[in-house]
């Protein structure tokens, strides 16, 4: 879905910071690796609990840290254009190989993963990607730096720089695709990296708790740039031990209608409480895309 350039041309000089943008929280867990080893930032008890219980412990973080059920291509078909990318390296990996996680690690590897988000975007010239590197466990300061390179390598010309207000119509003309936030200090004095973009994360396992942070947060008034607003629910382990059954699959859908109900009263813009990104998990079989793409039209009819 070519939505961007399919959107009216009254909204081609909106900044995209005031736009509705789709967004997949968590966006690689669709390929969570259930043997891999824990990420380093895992307490020791835990470590040892999957050490002694792994035939307990591994199919309860596959059922809870899968977030998303479609490959990267798919959801870029479907029109997500914001990626929450959790960068890690395993431990005593003795290669530079970098990959995803969630609590595990993927199996696939980011640099192949943004090499088909590179294809994507030489084949639909006039969309643009966000692209938010986080975490970045296990990564020292030369595994950064390599990294760093292969972005630049990778996505060349398409990288946007950092300025002012971005919109469709300038990024058209400049050929930029991709604008980067790598949310680490390795990223000072390379332009072309955008700083951490702020996400509202609710930590809540029911819907009216997610939209009453939301609803908290969009009082305080919005932030100057790009930012997120999570519409996705979190569980605690005791929550995970006492819902033996239940996976966040099952939890998202039962809570879905409140959470879209919400969604469809939200607007885009340059309001205090005009949202921006709109951020979700298994944005392939819920209609998110949809829904946050159509809100834009809110804007026309404000123009009117």
């Amino acid at each position: 879905m070519d939505w961007m350039s399919g959107l009216p041309e009254e909204l081609w000089d909106v900044p995209l910071t005031h736009l509705a943008i789709p967004g997949s929280h968590d966006a690689m867990s669709f390929c969570l690796d259930i043997s891999s080893p824990l990420v380093p930032s895992e307490s020791e008890v835990f470590r040892l609990l999957d050490g002694l219980f792994s035939c307990v412990t591994r199919p309860a973080i596959f059922r809870w840290a899968t977030t998303q059920d479609k490959s990267i291509e798919e959801q870029l078909s479907m029109g997500i254009r914001f990626f929450d990318l959790r960068v890690a390296h395993k431990p005593k990996d003795p290669t530079s190989d970098l990959y995803f996680t969630h609590i595990i690690f993927t199996h696939l590897m980011v640099l192949e993963t943004l090499q088909a988000v590179a294809l994507w975007l030489e084949a639909h010239p006039k969309e643009v990607v966000i692209l938010a590197c986080s975490h970045f466990e296990g990564l020292d300061l030369r595994l950064h730096r390599s990294f760093i390179r292969s972005l630049k390598r990778l996505f060349g010309a398409r990288l946007c720089p950092q300025q002012g207000a971005l919109t469709l119509r300038r990024l058209w003309a400049s050929g930029h695709q991709v604008v980067l936030s790598y949310d680490s200090q390795a990223a000072e004095g390379h332009e072309e990296l955008w700083p951490p973009i702020p996400y509202w994360w609710a930590n809540q396992p029911t819907a009216s708790g997610v939209t009453g942070y939301l609803d908290w947060n969009k009082q305080l008034g919005r932030p100057e740039g790009f930012f997120v607003a999570g519409l996705n629910l979190t569980t605690d382990r005791l929550y995970v031990a006492r819902h033996p059954k239940e996976t966040l699959r099952s939890l998202t859908f039962r809570n879905w209608e409140a959470l879209r109900t919400w969604l469809e009263e939200q607007e885009p813009g340059a309001k205090p409480e005009g949202l921006n990104i709109i951020a979700g998990d298994f944005v392939g079989p819920l209609p998110l895309c949809p829904l946050v793409i159509a809100l834009n039209h809110k804007l026309l009819r404000r123009k009117h």
